[in-house]
């Protein structure tokens, strides 16, 4: 069902990106901007994850630097069935994880130090499987494109200012309607680009409880990083937004509802489900989740 949906969003956002091509240039216009996308894509397809990387100040690790958790990786990957991805840590008080990479042969999961510190172990397990169910859903390549995809619809609309206006018989835009192309049309390729990280978390919600079978470590991982994540700032995030979206939780400050124009579902609703799927898989206990148990949350990442 999520596959569809997803599907069927990411057809919307390039039939919307070809409407906006064609009403520049009609059928010429709609030619170009399929170019255009087909290379901002392939240039995505290769280098997004080196980008993102570098943009959050990620720093690969292995064996030797962080031994605990890059075997924590390497279980979770065993237990997916997925190629060992590269390991990265990103220097950040803040409690979050993203995973990146164009299919499961070239992926990289990234943790905070903050995750690490402030999350016990069987929550960590929690997050980065549900990283890794990122992965095994090739959602890293579905969000890379859907954002590329986005970025373009907004930088093509901007020409529509300039050139909609003119009085060329084969461009159908006046003035009004090129001020009203650069509203609306970057508006709603974000709306749809929203709609589907917002169904791509829940899938990898489901994911990342069936490879940790922990379901409600992961609940209580969304409880914990979603109360923090607005109290502690994220700097790179906050400088880099466009990459909202690839975290587990939004990183950025002043964006907690489950809205048209949040990247993430709410938190809560994403716990509800989880229990659902606890009670599914046959789990026994709801402790440690937003705190209801009592249970004082370790100090470090493996107690």
């Amino acid at each position: 069902m999520n596959t569809a949906r997803t599907g069927l969003l990411m057809a919307a956002l390039m039939g919307l990106f070809l409407a906006v091509g064609y009403l520049l240039g009609r059928e010429q216009g709609m030619f170009i901007a399929f170019i255009f996308a087909a290379g901002m894509n392939l240039f995505a397809y290769w280098n997004a994850d080196k980008m993102v990387l570098r943009m959050h100040g990620a720093r690969q690790v292995d064996r030797t630097t962080e031994p605990d958790f890059y075997a924590l990786i390497e279980d979770l990957a065993r237990r997916g069935n997925l190629p060992m991805p590269k390991v990265y840590v990103m220097d950040n008080p803040q409690p979050n994880a993203f995973a990146t990479g164009r299919n499961p042969e070239n992926a990289a999961v990234a943790a905070t130090t903050g995750l690490l510190q402030l999350l016990s172990r069987d929550e960590i397990v929690g997050v980065m499987a549900h990283e890794l169910a990122h992965v095994k859903n090739r959602d890293t390549l579905v969000m890379t494109m859907t954002a590329t995809i986005a970025g373009a619809i907004s930088m093509l609309a901007n020409f529509g200012m300039f050139f909609g206006g003119n009085r060329d018989r084969n461009n159908p835009l006046g003035a009004v309607g090129a001020i009203l192309l650069v509203i609306l049309a970057p508006l709603a390729a974000m709306l749809v680009q929203m709609a589907i990280s917002r169904t791509r978390e829940y899938g990898a919600d489901r994911g990342g409880a069936e490879i940790s079978g922990q379901p409600l470590a992961l609940a209580s991982a969304l409880a914990k990083i979603s109360g923090m994540a607005h109290q502690i700032e994220n700097p790179t995030a906050e400088a880099n937004p466009a990459t909202a979206h690839m975290f587990i939780i939004n990183p950025l400050s002043g964006e907690r509802m489950d809205s048209l124009f949040s990247t993430h579902p709410d938190p809560a609703n994403r716990i509800d489900a989880l229990r659902r799927i606890a009670q599914e898989m046959g789990s026994a206990s709801e402790d440690g989740i937003s705190g209801r148990s009592g249970r004082q949350v370790p100090s470090g990442p493996w107690g």
